[in-house]
Formats: structure tokens, sequence, C-alpha cells
């Protein structure tokens, strides 16, 4: 049984749902049978960074359909195949990057061998859902850091706009949802140092909710066309989402799936809520996204 030496081919980042390619290695995981192509239209789960969810769909081979029952980032560096656990971050020299395809155990039958012509199909409301969801929380982050901007006294690190880069500075977790995101910021002693008036974060939050929310009516109006910055097709290289801003381009690093343009939205608004967490503040934004009709 041989181990992967490239990274898979992702074609997600075009928007394909669909895709043809060959089993290049098998391996049972767990109670899972971990499958990977030397191409794949599937987007996995990368366990550094969880914010966007694996596809949903099946792969087909000698036409028998398996259901994909989870996706994520798998690693080789020719000894053996790390699944969703690898020692190394993506894109690390030296190491071969791969979609692992997460299959009941029943597939483990004579078909899905290595070198087998492989088909997958991916869920395109599933999808869909996913991508306006990622889609709006670039958005909302660069809505919220220049909403935020007038709050710092010193300067720090810039986002793709030139506003100071509060989503980077102070985000803890990000969740990619159907249609939506949830992100959340801790505003604690080492972003204070850093010169940010959180003291009058509380009194401004609904200036600042406003502020954001009238940026993003601007941004969706526009139809501004998205789309994905890469080096090269493996999973391993750097890819970045591309969005053209009525007032220029913004490039934000990012693997996820997006859509092709912000007329696919007919609004994106968020919503922010200030709480007190183990001495420190946490703020909260819930970005909802409604699909054009």
């Amino acid at each position: 049984m041989s181990l992967p030496r490239t990274d898979t081919i992702v074609t997600y980042a075009d928007g394909d749902i669909a895709s043809s390619g060959t089993v290049v290695h098998v391996e049972a995981v767990g109670d899972r049978l971990a499958v990977v192509l030397d191409r794949t239209a599937f987007h996995p789960v990368d366990p550094v960074w969880p914010d966007q969810p694996a596809d949903q769909g099946v792969l087909t081979v000698d036409g028998v359909e398996h259901p994909v029952i989870g996706a994520v980032v798998g690693a080789s560096d020719g000894s053996r195949l790390y699944v969703g656990d690898a020692p190394v971050r993506t894109g690390t020299e030296g190491w071969a990057f791969v979609v692992c395809h997460l299959l009941e155990p029943s597939a483990s039958g004579a078909s899905v061998v290595e070198g087998a012509a492989a088909q997958v199909t991916v869920d395109p409301l599933v999808r869909g859902a996913l991508s306006a969801g990622h889609t709006a929380c670039h958005l909302a982050s660069l809505a919220l850091n220049e909403a935020l901007a007038p709050l710092w006294s010193k300067e720090v690190p810039l986002d793709g706009r030139g506003n100071p880069n509060f989503d980077q500075l102070a985000i803890t977790e990000s969740r990619i949802l159907p249609d939506g995101s949830l992100d959340t910021y801790r505003i604690g002693k080492s972003l204070r140092k850093k010169g940010f008036a959180a003291a009058d974060l509380s009194e401004r939050l609904t200036e600042v909710e406003d502020f954001a929310n009238a940026l993003l009516a601007e941004w969706v109006a526009s139809g501004a066309a998205v789309s994905i910055a890469r080096a090269g097709d493996g999973l391993g290289e750097r890819r970045a989402w591309r969005c053209e801003l009525p007032d220029g381009v913004v490039e934000i690093p990012c693997g996820g799936t997006h859509l092709r343009s912000l007329a696919q939205l007919a609004g994106v608004r968020v919503g922010l809520e200030l709480l007190g967490v183990e001495g420190a503040l946490e703020l909260r934004m819930t970005t909802a996204a409604t699909p054009a009709a």
C-alpha cells in the first residue's frame, strides 16, 4: 500500500461540485475508511482552523455510490498518513497534503482500491449555503475592522483595506454556518496595550453595528466579483479570497469555498453582542447572508 507523494489537486476553488479522479490510497482509520484521490472537488475540514465544515456528497467507484460521511485534511511525510492530526501546518515543505474522504468500512470491498477510477459529487445546496456564509464572513470582518478603526490609538497591522485589523488581532474562533457565520473575539489586556479603547466599545456598540451594516449594504449592492487567487491547484498551496469592492480589490488568506459574485446575495447583516468572560470582554459577531432570489 503506497502513501501519497504529492498534494491532492483540489477543484472546489473554482466552484466545482463534481470531479473525476483516481484512488491513490486507501486506509482504515478507526471505524472509517480514508480514501485519497489524486483530484477532487470535495472541500475538507482543516483541523488547524476548522471554520468551514466539510462538503456533503458521494464518491462513486465502479458504479456504486458511497456516501462521504466526512472529509478532512491529511498529510504524509512518506512514512505514514496523518488523518486530521498532522504535526505540521498545511503547506509545509517535504509533506504531501491530501483530502481524506471518509467512508463506511463497507466500502472496503474490491472496487475501492488503489488505481480505481472514482467520481465525486457534492451536494450543491449545502455547498452554496456554506459558500454564501463564508463570503459574508469575510465581508463582515472587513466592515467590523473599519467600524472599529476610530477606537485605535496606536499603529497595529492593517487589513487589506488599510484599516486596523481587529479581526486578525482579536479573533479566537470562527464558525461558517449555512448562509452565515459566528465569530468570537477576545478583548483583553494585550489588545488594550496595543491601543484598543475597550472601555469605549460598550457605549458605541450600536454605532459600530450600524456603521458596519451600512458598509455591507453598499458592498452587496455593488455586485462585486469574487474569486480565489492561488499559486497552484494543490491542497497545500496558499489561496486567498479576492473581492473587487467599489473602492478597491481586497484579499484575505482563505482555503474555503465562496460565491462568485456579491450579486448572488440580496443582503448581509451583522449583529454584535458584548459579554464579560473571565476578566476580559468577548465580542460576538453573528453574520446573516440573504441569498438573491
